[in-house]
């Protein structure tokens, strides 16, 4: 039956960032809707996030196109264009390959989420705006270093 029943899906926290950008990643949660349908061309999340979290480090892909679409909450888009909030289905595309970072971060008082829904490619890099920070994934492993290539 292709209806996912999101209840026994187990929600994913945490985060794959090294120290110390691992850490802020707290407040963050989501469900891996995709994987529980069996979906292996692209991904679709939903996030959520608790008050003062956000989705990420501001960051951009190389190889994987990027959508979202709020769907509970008010939110605050932060991109190279500045801030923007975003409502229950006010929606954001990142073409692969525009160095725009991006990520959401949740302002308010109350919980926000979204769907993401990303290209999955089996070699990927995504880069990091704020930091110098780089992540290659490359067939599901996930390799840091600085912006550079060298060694964090």
């Amino acid at each position: 039956m292709p209806v996912i029943d999101t209840s026994k899906i187990e929600p994913r926290t945490g985060s794959i960032y090294p120290a110390p950008y691992d850490a802020e990643m707290a407040g963050r949660s989501s469900l891996r809707l995709g994987d529980a349908g069996g979906l292996t061309q692209f991904g679709a999340n939903l996030v959520m996030l608790e008050p003062g979290a956000k989705s990420s480090l501001r960051h951009w892909h190389q190889n994987e196109d990027e959508f979202v679409m709020v769907t509970e909450g008010v939110c605050t888009l932060i991109d190279d264009n500045g801030e923007t909030d975003m409502h229950p289905g006010d929606c954001a595309a990142f073409p692969a390959n525009d160095p725009n970072g991006h990520h959401l971060v949740n302002r308010t008082g109350a919980p926000v989420a979204f769907l993401v829904i990303g290209t999955r490619t089996t070699d990927e890099t995504a880069t990091y705006s704020d930091v110098d920070l780089k992540v290659r994934l490359k067939d599901g492993t996930a390799t840091f270093t600085r912006r550079d290539g060298s060694a964090l």
